[in-house]
């Protein structure tokens, strides 16, 4: 078994509480063990306890089971873990000795968004959260745990994957010679069938064999065939024995060699099976088109609030949800409260954002962007800029751009190259690292 090294605040995040994706903490100081506990190993100074350790197996086993993966052997699957909170405790240790902070903003905003995840407010969570045995404390530490290590991946991690346009040329190519291949090709064949019995005697075979010559000679000679399909075949007569318009990986192998080099209108040799002898002409024959790249683009509008100081952003969440009431109930517009209120420069067209593709904004205003409904408004969403309301307008599929596209094909290839980049990244943490197993 390899357990996933890649950390994900968004898998994280789309975990449902009632899965078991959060798992206790006995201890959120990940420091001292429980009296009734023991360590297991040692990264560094910091103990990693047996509690730890078999929480995190529990909730391992549980999502394995709801994916219906078999689980391996307990000794096995205890290795693996262990391994798994060494490397993601060192990664920990790293991050804050090289300076990366989470800030408890942040962490709000991450809070938050469980919660909408959950179709639940924070209240909510919080009392889900006790019935679960975990305290806000104990789950709070876990998402800035989660947020730390992505932080630090983004940091140290990302960098690494160059990706040249060279890259992007050679990917593109790549793609355009699939659709060249003559497999992928829409091909319409018509057939024609001189059928052999079952149980076929040497004699029976070589007189069909010359009637599929004396065939193939006539249509050389200009006679339809068409007609001659009426007049001697054994399969469907349909339309002069069309097959109709299909990808040429759709007919037997046998077919496409025979007819593969053959321009429209041409009839190929004969082909033996163990049905008979065919002839086959190309009717008609389409080279498959790499089909247009689209993406879904959405129109927003939204309402900022600037806010740096927690008090601040204290302030900005209560105003906003005032305005957010306000609207719901008709007592004000979406956009006469952003040209009075928005710190942004779209506050003179009503909040208005336009159309944009995914990626144009940041990944805290975008994702909780995403999740709404048309004309639904968003609770206050934190964001490196403030604190935002935002309602969602109206979506629609459109004709990626070039630039989008090379863009598209830039974030595939990292994706295919991140795994092994992380791993070795991973495997030089752990180099640095004094581990002690007990």
């Amino acid at each position: 078994m390899n357990l996933p090294t890649r950390l994900s605040l968004i898998g994280l995040l789309c975990t449902s509480l009632w899965s078991g994706g959060y798992a206790q903490t006995p201890n959120p100081s990940r420091a001292t063990p429980q009296a009734a506990d023991y360590i297991v190993a040692v990264v560094n100074s910091e103990p990693i306890t047996n509690g730890e350790l078999r929480t995190a197996m529990q909730r391992i086993s549980r999502e394995f089971r709801q994916q219906q993966i078999a689980l391996p052997p307990e000794s096995e699957l205890r290795r693996e873990v262990l391994e798994r909170l060494i490397n993601e405790r060192a990664q920990l240790q790293f991050a804050q000795e090289t300076g990366i902070k989470i800030e408890e903003a942040v962490i709000d905003q991450a809070e938050q968004t469980v919660a909408q995840q959950n179709r639940m407010d924070l209240a909510g969570l919080h009392q889900q959260l006790a019935k679960d045995g975990l305290t806000r404390a104990q789950f709070r530490l876990q998402l800035k745990d989660q947020l730390t290590l992505n932080r630090l991946q983004e940091r140290d991690v990302e960098p690494r994957l160059r990706i040249s346009e060279a890259d992007i040329d050679r990917a593109l190519e790549e793609k355009k010679a699939a659709f060249n291949d003559p497999a992928a090709q829409q091909v319409n064949l018509a057939h024609l069938l001189i059928s052999l019995p079952e149980n076929a005697t040497p004699e029976q075979i070589a007189q069909r064999q010359q009637l599929a010559q004396k065939t193939r000679e006539r249509i050389r000679a200009g006679e339809s065939f068409s007609t001659l399909v009426q007049e001697v075949s054994a399969a469907d007569h349909t339309d002069g024995g069309q097959m109709g318009l299909r990808r040429a990986d759709r007919y037997p192998p046998s077919f496409v060699t025979a007819t593969e080099k053959l321009a429209v209108g041409e009839v190929s040799d004969i082909v033996r099976s163990d049905a008979g002898f065919h002839l086959l002409k190309v009717v008609e024959r389409r080279a498959a088109e790499m089909p247009q790249p689209t993406v879904v683009q959405s129109h927003a509008r939204h309402i900022l609030l600037k806010a740096e100081s927690p008090a601040e952003r204290k302030n900005a969440v209560a105003r906003l949800t005032e305005f957010k009431k306000r609207i719901e109930s008709g007592a004000a517009s979406f956009e006469s409260v952003a040209r009075q209120h928005s710190a942004d420069s779209s506050a003179a067209d009503g909040g208005d954002l336009g159309w944009v593709s995914p990626g144009v904004f940041v990944p805290e205003f975008e994702e909780p962007m995403n999740r709404l409904a048309f004309g639904e408004i968003s609770t206050p969403v934190v964001s490196r800029f403030g604190v935002h309301l935002i309602q969602m307008l109206e979506r629609k599929r459109a004709p990626m751009t070039n630039r989008e596209v090379r863009e598209m094909i830039r974030a595939q290839l990292r994706e295919s190259r991140f795994e092994s980049t992380l791993t070795t990244w991973i495997q030089e943490i752990r180099a640095n690292t004094f581990v002690e197993l007990r």
